[in-house]
């Protein structure tokens, strides 16, 4: 049964300090992009995820691995990195590229936000497309639950703030109680007046609009599905792997 009164959401990585996620169950969300492409480099076979907070760790670890196996993947400021396999459109991840392969993982806001919650009980990833999933595996959790939103550049994003606001709504059954936290408060409220049309109050927020103009609609409508998965991305170890199908 999940504390309602204990819930709570950070909008953004400067909005914590490490030690307020001791002991909890974490889910990071960044669902413009990394969040929901985390969740599609699994669907398609990728092994193991590593999630780096800067450019000079994903190339140590780069220069210690067998390249055949490992990928250097990720984007800053919205843009592939030079010299990266990869940037952080889902779309770049198929089966064909990522299939068998462990990618060192590096974005301006989303990994910054994994690694700032390690040392937490639990750090889930959680975007529109496995919602439910997460939701699920929430209600079965013993310790207290802190949603992180990833936002952008310290500051929140309205995209992230909103699927914390669905699973906040759907744990509670649309009611949450008058002590419940401020951060839950916010999120809660925020779903309950755009919720009922992700897609197009998505498409309507600072960050869609910056992406936009770099890469067009077609990322932004991708991450706005919901549900299109049950998988459970987990980091363990420092490795973000599927603890279910």
């Amino acid at each position: 049964m999940v504390n309602l009164q204990t819930l709570d959401v950070f909008n953004s990585i400067h909005s914590f300090q490490e030690d307020e996620l001791r002991n909890k169950t974490v889910v990071v969300i960044d669902v413009l992009r990394a969040s929901s492409t985390i969740i599609t480099a699994l669907m398609n076979g990728a092994k193991a995820i590593i999630p780096v907070a800067d450019m000079g760790e994903a190339s140590k670890i780069a220069q210690n691995v067998d390249s055949e196996n490992y990928l250097l993947c990720g984007e800053k400021d919205g843009i592939k990195i030079d010299g990266y396999d990869l940037g952080n459109s889902p779309f770049e991840y198929s089966n064909e590229l990522v299939g068998g392969k462990t990618l060192i993982f590096n974005t301006t806001n989303g990994t910054k936000a994994i690694k700032k919650s390690i040392g937490s009980a639990n750090i889930y990833i959680a975007a529109f497309l496995n919602v439910s999933a997460i939701i699920d595996e929430l209600k079965n959790q013993s310790q207290d639950i802190v949603l992180v939103c990833a936002g952008w550049k310290g500051r929140l994003a309205f995209e992230d703030l909103l699927l914390a606001g669905n699973i906040t709504h759907v744990l509670s059954d649309g009611k949450l109680p008058d002590d419940a936290r401020d951060g839950t408060k916010v999120a809660f409220g925020l779903y309950d007046k755009y919720g009922e049309d992700i897609l197009a109050s998505i498409h309507q927020s600072n960050h869609a609009s910056r992406l936009k103009k770099l890469i067009g609609d077609d990322d932004i409508n991708y991450c706005c599905q919901v549900d299109t998965t049950e998988i459970l991305p987990r980091l363990k170890e420092g490795m973000i792997t599927l603890t279910n199908g």
